[in-house]
């Protein structure tokens, strides 16, 4: 690489995990002027390559360690399967290159190796950021901001409720054996948690009851949905639930969020449910999904869609148009020229896990969930 150049930092990239999240963010490090060298690393050699190839990366492995431990490498995401974001973090973080890090959420599917982690990034000063897409819409942008501008006065209470179709607990849950800890919350929910509590600020949470059911995702190993209502330090009241069992036919690509915070001095609502966008065709058409992960047997057209309810962005004139783009740009510019952005924190990350299994935990055992709660007894 280049020295640096006055006031920015050359970008090194190493990407693990060429799947769809993967593919996205390293096309768009191709295009970024601020990366100079990108080397790529999947368990599937073909797939793998053939992103290589597309968007001229500099290196491919097949083995992790192999790839971080490269000198070039002074930044890396980690995009693999939910419950294999463990093994290459380490290796990213015992590398030496003291790399910057943009990890999938969550840090670990346990609570205690997802400490462990926070731990390390701590003691190690690094700056590791965790994807929580939906931060970057422009919407949610637009409610932070009111709120930091004080027109709200203090936040009282707030109401998210979030629906999904069967196809994510499918997709999700059937690709790997480790299912227990796939939850609704702790895979999907944990985006409208993630906001609820990004627009409440520095508020800490106390209890947590909740109550889940699992009626039609038993089979799958995971539940159907799941509500709960957190109490923070100032008796502000957060209800908030997920149900991700919808029909397969239900027309969003995935996601339909409702939201609505209350303050001393005002309200805001947010409708993103994508229905202001509505196609209906005679002439069915193929769905997200089934472009996503065609191996998965899944619907392959429907006559009804939401269009432009796939939070990572949309597929326009050959490139993804929207959230993703945006906040890959972001971690980029963070990077590169030392921008500031509204990205989640690595501790954000961690507490996001830690709540949203509080929450599973409340409703396993029927009971309020006292806060906070340790991670060890999260794991039990």
């Amino acid at each position: 690489m280049n020295a640096t150049r006055a006031g920015k930092s050359p970008i090194g990239l190493a990407v693990v995990g060429c799947g769809s999240i993967g593919a996205f963010r390293s096309t768009f490090a191709s295009n970024y002027p601020g990366v100079e060298w990108i080397g790529l690393c999947d368990i599937d050699e073909k797939k793998g390559r053939k992103l290589a190839s597309d968007i001229g990366a500099d290196f491919f492995t097949t083995d992790y360690n192999e790839l971080l431990s490269r000198s070039e490498v002074n930044a890396v995401i980690i995009s693999t399967e939910e419950n294999e974001h463990v093994g290459p973090i380490h290796a990213a973080l015992e590398s030496g290159n003291k790399p910057r890090l943009l990890l999938e959420k969550p840090l670990a599917t346990s609570a205690v190796e997802s400490a462990k982690i926070l731990n390390i990034i701590h003691d190690e000063g690094l700056d590791a950021v965790v994807g929580y897409t939906q931060r970057f819409r422009r919407k949610y942008l637009i409610v932070k901001q009111q709120i930091l501008d004080g027109h709200l006065g203090n936040t009282t209470s707030a109401v998210t409720r979030a629906f999904m179709n069967g196809w994510a607990p499918f997709v999700t849950v059937t690709k790997t054996e480790y299912r227990t800890r796939l939850t609704p919350m702790v895979v999907s929910g944990t985006h409208s948690l993630d906001l609820s509590f990004w627009l409440f600020g520095d508020k800490k949470p106390v209890e947590i009851y909740a109550h889940s059911i699992d009626t039609t995702l038993a089979g799958l190993g995971t539940k159907d949905a799941t509500f709960g209502i957190f109490t923070f330090d100032d008796n502000t009241m957060l209800s908030m639930n997920i149900s991700w069992a919808l029909p397969k036919v239900w027309p969003a690509a995935t996601y339909t969020i409702e939201l609505g915070i209350v303050g001393t001095k005002g309200v805001i609502t947010v409708d993103d449910t994508h229905r202001d966008l509505v196609m209906a065709t005679e002439d069915p058409h193929p769905t997200h999904r089934t472009a996503v992960r065609p191996d998965m047997g899944l619907p392959e057209k429907k006559n009804v869609s939401f269009l432009a309810s796939y939070p990572p962005g949309d597929m326009v004139m050959g490139q993804l148009w929207g959230a993703m783009r945006e906040e890959t740009g972001a971690w980029f510019s963070r990077l590169y020229t030392g921008a500031e952005t509204p990205h989640a924190t690595a501790a954000e990350g961690h507490r996001n896990l830690m709540m949203t299994m509080a929450m599973d935990h409340s409703a396993k055992t029927g009971k309020a969930v006292s806060l906070p709660i340790s991670p060890e007894e999260l794991d039990e």
